[in-house]
């Protein structure tokens, strides 16, 4: 039986991700089978997802940071009992709390997030599904940001690799709060904000039929 802090991600420069020990790869179908030491590819284009297969190597796929990401800022939204941290900087834009929690998390506008507008346990239930790690929260002087689990990697439906279990991220500065058991990873190539989810999938018509 591997240890848990024996599964690392290395986002190779200008390539694939290179993991090690990983035991629990999956999509929507079901178990993706994995091996010791996997490449799973982040620029978009393998013909093989999620697997590398070299394309990085002919379509000029580049791994640094691009200019416009959102800031990579923590901001705070105090209620009565909860306080509400979220960093934009990381968001995938899953929806998950616009779509799960309206009253408290309202779309395109300012302030976005309104902590007393539902009950903590509605509130704890919806961050606690935020896959990119932007949301967290604090009761009683003690945040709660990470969750109980193995190390797993989930091929999300034509967006990014949805991470948990606290596996090692390799050679990557964290944003401000962000959480190191769970988080999301471009996989489509077209983050700004590499190697972490941005949402851009959303918008440069990424898609994987196989996964």
């Amino acid at each position: 039986m591997k240890k848990d802090n024996a599964v690392s991600i290395t986002p190779l420069e200008n390539g694939p991700y290179l993991v090690k020990e990983l035991q629990t790869l999956t999509n929507q179908k079901g178990p993706v089978k994995t091996k010791q030491s996997i490449t799973l590819c982040r620029c978009g284009g393998s013909g093989d997802k999620p697997f590398c297969d070299g394309t990085h190597l002919k379509n000029g796929f580049s791994s640094a940071k691009l200019d416009g990401r959102v800031e990579d800022k923590r901001d705070d939204y105090v209620g009565q009992y909860i306080t509400i941290h979220d960093n934009r900087g990381i968001c995938a834009h899953a929806g998950k709390c616009t779509d799960g929690l309206p009253a408290v998390f309202h779309l395109k506008e300012e302030p976005w997030i309104y902590p007393d507008s539902a009950t903590i346990k509605a509130i704890k239930e919806t961050i606690d599904k935020c896959p990119s790690g932007a949301l967290s929260y604090t009761i009683d002087g003690v945040e709660h940001r990470d969750r109980d689990g193995d190390p797993r990697i989930f091929i999300a439906p034509n967006g990014p690799y949805l991470v948990s279990g606290r596996p090692t991220l390799e050679n990557t500065t964290r944003a401000e709060g962000a959480s190191k058991e769970h988080f999301t990873l471009c996989r489509c190539g077209g983050s700004k904000n590499k190697p972490f989810c941005d949402g851009s999938h959303w918008y440069n018509d990424f898609k994987d039929d196989k996964n």
